[in-house]
């Protein structure tokens, strides 16, 4: 049996007027953020979003990265809602308080294979530990991906 091709974008699940309109939220509100980081940002949210969709009943959670991205697709309401009835259902936002929080690789681990599920590859780069920790957005990745830590830059998608 052949193995499934995954789509490495998800773009596709809004306009482009929509997708420009978000990422320009998410550089807007995250210092440090430049518009190729936060274009694979808002990718990674819209896989997130279509997995959550096709995943009822699963606890999913994006990174921390991804969910600068969730989050700016959330307050762009008419979108969001046009994203939900795209991926099968509307995907409420259930905050954790700080007594519940989990920030654990399993339920990252458990997303990532939920955007398989739904047909996507994952940026492992931005579900990865760097990508989940509690960080300013201007210091996320200096010294570990960048040649001598002078620039907040993700590397290049694989």
């Amino acid at each position: 049996m052949a193995t499934p091709t995954l789509d490495s974008t998800a773009r596709h699940l809004l306009t482009d007027e929509g997708f420009t309109r978000v990422m320009h939220l998410v550089v807007r509100d995250n210092e440090g953020i430049d518009e190729p980081l936060a274009t694979r940002i808002v990718d990674e949210a819209l896989k997130f979003t279509a997995a959550a969709g096709q995943s009822a009943g699963r606890h999913l959670r994006p990174s921390k990265l991804v969910d600068m991205g969730w989050h700016a697709l959330i307050l762009h309401t008419a979108v969001y809602r046009e994203l939900c009835a795209a991926v099968g259902r509307f995907v409420d936002h259930r905050p954790e308080g700080p007594e519940t929080l989990k920030r654990d690789a399993t339920t990252l681990d458990l997303t990532m294979d939920a955007i398989r599920e739904a047909g996507y590859e994952p940026d492992a780069y931005l579900w990865g530990p760097l990508a989940d920790t509690e960080i300013q957005a201007g210091d996320c990745m200096h010294s570990e991906c960048t040649e001598g830590g002078s620039a907040c830059a993700a590397p290049p998608p694989q």
